[in-house]
């Protein structure tokens, strides 16, 4: 088991992955302190749990929309799917299930 120290809003976090996901953790904490950064724009002056919550209450929200997407598109009559969109949307439910799990290991104690 591999261990990141990631920044998030100016904080550094450690964060255990598994071995070779070390870069894959990086990425999605800079998408999460991109996120932060851009509530903090908005003129946002909250604590860092706070900010954290509503950063992963953004993703969360798309991988919800990204879920119902996929929904739609495995219960598409099978004449209008292309093979592509299987391969997509089974990349889609991995990034989104990536996410939730990272979004899991940030909410524990």
């Amino acid at each position: 088991m591999a261990q990141v120290t990631v920044r998030i809003g100016g904080y550094s976090h450690p964060v255990a992955c598994q071995d070779g996901q070390e870069q894959h953790l990086v990425s999605m904490a800079a998408e999460v302190d991109r996120r932060i950064a851009a509530l903090k724009a908005m003129g946002l002056q909250l604590g860092e749990t706070r900010m954290l919550v509503l950063a992963a209450l953004q993703l969360a929200d798309e991988a919800s929309d990204l879920r119902e997407e996929i929904g739609a598109l495995k219960s598409a009559p099978p004449s209008t799917a292309l093979p592509e969109d299987d391969a997509m949307a089974g990349r889609l439910v991995a990034v989104a299930e990536r996410i939730e799990a990272i979004a899991g290991e940030l909410a524990a104690p």
